[in-house]
């Protein structure tokens, strides 16, 4: 087997090639599909290829996986020996790739199918979109705050109430027209995020994974869609904590000789914005009654609020890779709230209204029935607290006469 190290650039990639104990080097590759086809097209289907993770590395691995054997992309954050490297040449960067692979000691990263890929993209896209809105928001209220303009009474001050205050304020000329050129660039952006969710919503209806995940108290379409596209197929998690290792969530451990292991920090490894939607679901989560409110309520009584509201997200986690494993629903599902949020995921995907009919998601709009739901999470929320009461750190029970003579 020979293994072909390339080291990609924006135009163009360096190419050496490890046969048996000889080191040959290949040249550069112009970086166009039909180069790199042609390059490929002189290797056999034995050898291999490893690249390293860029932008474009997908692309080169549609281009070149029907001619090699195998295509391996390698992880840029654990291939030390690239980034530290005092000597430091395409040629040399080639090489330390293919000699790590040769030998076995390459991080590689997983190459996700085409509809995971598509799915990332989607997902990045309306990310950008919203980040974009929230920076037009935060220069218009720089603006406000150069002219000594008070705080906006309403909640949203791009809606309909806002903008009636807003053009009420007395400002510069210029001011006052750089305030319309945002708000009308607002609009262009919000059009473009409902176009967006109206794609991922018609996917989301098709896949019983999506609806599977919104059974989670705190997760919508946005996050179900967000978390499937960062982790891909579940079955390559042989565990959750692989899951929460891979977002990040896994606390850090420092240890050495015979010193016993300190944990710190979360590593905050892997997609974050994966991490960040799971948190968001977090403080969501903890608002209703359940089971994952009393764990938090458990952690924070501890650890604080913000350290209560990450374990919280991990659980969450952990509850996705049992429900994605087991194509179970989530036990303590409020049916309700969950047609309703199915109905709401078909409005978006551009379905008709129909008002005046009785929907699935009617149920949630009667008191009783919310109140009935409510109930049986506050039920679940007791159970937990039952099943937890008098656990310690380390894990062991204390008695329940034990702990009632510690509370008196």
């Amino acid at each position: 087997m020979r293994v072909i190290g390339m080291d990609i650039h924006r135009t163009f990639a360096e190419a050496v090639m490890i046969d048996g104990d000889r080191l040959v080097r290949l040249g550069r590759v112009n970086m166009s599909r039909e180069h790199l086809a042609a390059f490929a097209a002189k290797l056999t289907h034995e050898d291999h290829i490893v690249v390293e993770a860029t932008g474009n590395a997908q692309a080169v691995v549609e281009a070149v996986a029907p001619f090699v054997g195998r295509v391996v992309i390698a992880n840029p954050r654990q291939v030390h020996l690239i980034a530290k490297a005092r000597i430091k040449t395409d040629v040399i960067d080639a090489t330390v790739l293919a000699r790590l692979y040769a030998s076995g000691f390459l991080p590689e990263v997983w190459v996700p199918d085409q509809k995971t890929m598509s799915l990332r993209r989607q997902v990045t896209r309306r990310n950008q979109v919203v980040r974009q809105r929230v920076r037009l928001k935060t220069m218009i209220q720089a603006i406000l705050h150069a002219h000594l303009v008070p705080q906006c009474p309403h909640a949203d001050i791009a809606g309909p109430k806002g903008r009636a205050w807003l053009l009420a304020q007395l400002l510069p000329d210029d001011e006052t027209a750089a305030i319309e050129r945002h708000l009308r660039e607002y609009d262009r952006l919000t059009e473009d995020l409902r176009v967006l969710e109206r794609e991922l919503a018609r996917d989301a209806l098709a896949s019983a994974e999506t609806k599977r995940l919104m059974t989670i108290p705190g997760i919508d379409m946005v996050v179900a869609v967000g978390l499937l596209a960062a982790i891909g197929p579940v079955d390559r998690f042989t565990s959750p904590g692989r899951l929460v290792a891979f977002l990040g969530l896994n606390p850090s451990v420092h240890q050495s000789g015979n010193s016993p292991a300190r944990h710190g920090r979360i590593t905050k490894q892997g997609p974050c914005h994966a991490r960040t939607m799971l948190v968001e679901a977090a403080w969501q989560a903890v608002r209703a009654p359940g089971p994952l409110r009393a764990f938090y309520e458990r952690v924070r009584g501890r650890r604080g609020t913000h350290v209560a509201a990450v374990a919280v997200a991990r659980k969450i986690a952990v509850i996705v890779w049992h429900l994605l494993t087991r194509g179970q629903d989530y036990a303590w599902v409020r049916p309700a709230l969950h047609a309703k949020k199915l109905r709401d995921l078909e409005l978006r995907s551009g379905q008709p209204a129909r008002r005046g009919q009785r929907g699935a998601g009617y149920e949630y709009n009667l008191t009783k029935s919310r109140q009935e739901e409510r109930q049986r999470g506050e039920r679940a929320e007791a159970a937990y607290k039952r099943l937890t009461e008098g656990w310690t750190k380390r894990g062991s029970r204390v008695p329940a006469s034990a702990s009632e003579e510690a509370r008196q």
